[in-house]
């Protein structure tokens, strides 16, 4: 994501927020970092607490990952504006308790290296999963959690999902980095050129097919099972990066195989502006997918 149009994008929606924002506060967000042996250094996150948090101490709450674009860190929604947002809703009661976790995932793509040295999706399933679930009042089980992504992270979103659904009761993702094949680089392209050294230290140099390929959510997504898996993601149809036809391709896989999802082109391109827009659709499609598996889980009992 484009970080002028970030910063842009970020001022105008604390502009925004600020004129409609109480004198105080209800939420409250912690940042602390995990230990990790397999990535061999400490991971930052910040968590967002609802305001009922505090308040009881047996309450046990579903949770979001939240996974950030790529120039983006674990504190995304608290300098974007994003947290005044989560704030807002909770505050109009549009939005229903629950965690939001946003870990660092530098520009890993949330997957394991091409060449073995960066490790995240082992630190994030084997480690950071279940040190947050231990760490804060969780509830137990797939039913209570969902994985989202912006950018980047929608990228690492589906893949993750995808590749473990049986992790996940829902799914999400805002302009996610879809590309229907592997990107061709011209080497007078400054920008390219930048992107490439990106790629490469995630996916090979030179990008590597077959493991772009079996990395690739829509790659993942032709074949694997993922029944009871409640799936959102949406894209501005001016995407600077070309990410809407990867949803387009996503959205028709997806029908081809008659998996149910909810799937939507808005106008718009790939800044915070857009995500701002959006992001309360997508939280309140996570916390539906929640009371939505507890209840299915109530009438088997």
């Amino acid at each position: 994501m484009n970080k002028s149009r970030l910063l842009a994008g970020a001022a105008l929606l604390l502009g925004c927020l600020a004129l409609h924002r109480p004198v105080f506060a209800t939420g409250r967000a912690e940042c602390l970092s995990a230990p990790s042996k397999i990535l061999g250094h400490p991971v930052a996150y910040c968590v967002l607490l609802p305001p009922s948090y505090e308040a009881g101490k047996t309450r046990r709450y579903p949770i979001l990952y939240l996974l950030h674009g790529l120039g983006d860190n674990e504190q995304m929604l608290i300098h974007s504006g994003g947290f005044n947002l989560v704030e807002d809703l909770w505050e109009r009661h549009q939005l229903g308790d629950l965690l939001i976790v946003t870990p660092d995932g530098g520009s890993s793509f949330y997957i394991n290296s091409r060449d073995g040295q960066r490790r995240y999706e082992d630190f994030f399933l084997r480690e950071f999963l279940p040190q947050i679930e231990k760490r804060y009042r969780t509830q137990a089980g797939r039913a209570s959690r969902g994985i989202a992504g912006i950018s980047m992270g929608g990228y690492g979103a589906l893949h993750l999902a995808f590749r473990h659904p049986e992790l996940f009761a829902s799914l999400g993702a805002h302009s996610a980095a879809l590309l229907e094949k592997l990107p061709t680089i011209i080497v007078s392209d400054s920008r390219q050129l930048a992107r490439s050294r990106i790629l490469a230290d995630v996916f090979g140099s030179p990008l590597d097919p077959v493991f772009w390929k079996h990395n690739d959510p829509l790659a993942i997504a032709r074949t694997a099972s993922l029944a009871g898996l409640q799936i959102y993601f949406d894209c501005g149809s001016e995407d600077d990066f070309g990410f809407d036809a990867g949803a387009v391709a996503l959205d028709k896989l997806l029908g081809s195989r008659h998996i149910p999802h909810e799937f939507h082109l808005y106008p718009g391109s790939h800044n915070w502006i857009y995500v701002a827009e959006h992001l309360p659709a997508l939280l309140q499609f996570h916390f539906r997918a929640f009371e939505s598996a507890s209840r299915q889980g109530n009438s088997s009992q």
